[in-house]
C-alpha cells in the first residue's frame, strides 16, 4: 500500500506554489510552539524543486522557527500556570514534560541546541526554557545555531543532490516513511 509517495508528490506540488515561502514560514513558526509537523517536510522538497533558492529557504525556515521558539519561550514564561500546565496534566504529558525540565537542570542551554538540531520536539524545549526562566539571549543563540545548522544541512543536501536526490527519495519514500513511523512508535513506548 503506497501511502507516502502520493503525499511526497503533493508536498512537491505545494513546494512549487507561488505562496510556498509563506507556507514554509508559517509552518516553521507554528512548529516551534505547538504544531506537530516539522518544517523539513516542506523545506526539503522546496529546496529540491528550486535549488537556486535553497539557501533562502533555509534562512527563512531558521528565522521563522526561532521567532516561533521565542513565542514558545514567552508562553512558558508568562502563561504556563494559567494555560499550559492544566493542558499538559490533563493530556498525560506531565511525565515527559518533567523529564524535559530535568534535562534543562542537567544540561542547561545545550539541551536547547540539541532540540533545535535533532528530531527531539523543539516546542517542548522552547516552552520549557520559558518555564525554567532560562536566560533569554543564550536561549536565542542556541536556538539559532541549532535550528540553522539543521535547516541549512537539509537545504544543502537537497541542493547538492538535485534531481538525482529527488529520484532516490521517490524510490525510497515508502521505506523511509514507514521507518519514521516505526521509530516514532518505538520512541513513544520508550519515553512513556
Amino acid at each position: 500500500m503506497k501511502v507516502f509517495q502520493p503525499l511526497y508528490d503533493l508536498v512537491l506540488r505545494w513546494a512549487r506554489h507561488r505562496h510556498a515561502s509563506v507556507y514554509l514560514g508559517g509552518l516553521s513558526f507554528s512548529e516551534s510552539m505547538f504544531f506537530p509537523i516539522p518544517p523539513d517536510v516542506m523545506l526539503a522538497p522546496m529546496s529540491l524543486s528550486r535549488p537556486d533558492k535553497a539557501w533562502f529557504f533555509a534562512l527563512l525556515t531558521t528565522l521563522t522557527s526561532v521567532l516561533g521558539g521565542i513565542g514558545g519561550y514567552l508562553l512558558g514564561y508568562f502563561a504556563f500556570d494559567a494555560w499550559l500546565a492544566p493542558w499538559i496534566a490533563s493530556s498525560g504529558y506531565q511525565p515527559k514534560f518533567d523529564l524535559a525540565l530535568s534535562w534543562f537542570e542537567q544540561y542547561g542551554v545545550w539541551v536547547v541546541f540539541l532540540a533545535g538540531f535533532s528530531p527531539i520536539p523543539y516546542k517542548v524545549f522552547t516552552v520549557g526554557a520559558g518555564v525554567m526562566q532560562m536566560a533569554f539571549l543564550p536561549f536565542v543563540i542556541a536556538s539559532t545555531v541549532g535550528r540553522g545548522a539543521r535547516f541549512f544541512l537539509v537545504a544543502g543536501l537537497m541542493k547538492w543532490g538535485g534531481t538525482a536526490m529527488e529520484a532516490k527519495l521517490r524510490q525510497y519514500v515508502e521505506v523511509l516513511g514507514w521507518a519514521t513511523v516505526l521509530l516514532a512508535i518505538g520512541a513513544y513506548f520508550v519515553l512513556r
